[in-house]
């Protein structure tokens, strides 16, 4: 398994993947969209996506790779302010979790946020969520004690500090 930062002529691929993430039975609490709604968003969607997540300077998409086959995804937001960063659309494929592809993705954003002054990284994640919830506790990612209210229902804002 690799992990690496997309590409800008990935799009229909970050298309498929995201896809397959919406179709996780999880998915409703996650993620902010339907099947439905990424599937009619126009080719240039995919294509801007795909640009700015590969080289955009506010954020960076990385995927894990098992050969061809893309297991997984984790975009990082730079901080509009302060000195911490944000995980959002992580998603990896059921045969595949358990199997550190987690680890690697958030060791690859981390080390992205860290690149750009951040001492932090944080997430949003459903109080629901209890299987993503525990990964998350098991890579150090603490609760702040703030919950949010997301398009989905209250999430749990969870911290972790990024090694100097």
């Amino acid at each position: 398994m690799r992990v690496r930062r997309i590409l800008a002529t990935d799009a229909e691929r970050v298309r498929a993947l995201r896809l397959e993430a919406l179709d996780d039975p999880a998915a409703g609490l996650a993620f902010h969209e339907t099947r439905e709604t990424a599937e009619a968003r126009p080719e240039s969607f995919w294509t801007d996506r795909a640009i700015t997540g590969s080289l955009g300077d506010d954020s960076a998409q990385y995927i894990a790779e098992d050969g061809a086959r893309w297991v997984g995804t984790a975009t990082v937001l730079a901080a509009r302010s302060g000195r911490g960063a944000l995980l959002v659309g992580v998603f990896v494929s059921a045969d595949h979790r358990g199997a550190g592809v987690l680890d690697a993705l958030v060791d690859a954003a981390g080390e992205w946020a860290r690149a750009r002054g951040a001492d932090e990284i944080g997430l949003e994640v459903h109080v629901d969520n209890h299987r993503a919830q525990a990964a998350y506790r098991r890579l150090g990612f603490t609760p702040t004690g703030v919950t949010v209210t997301g398009p989905n229902g209250q999430e749990l804002a969870m911290t972790r500090p990024l090694a100097g």
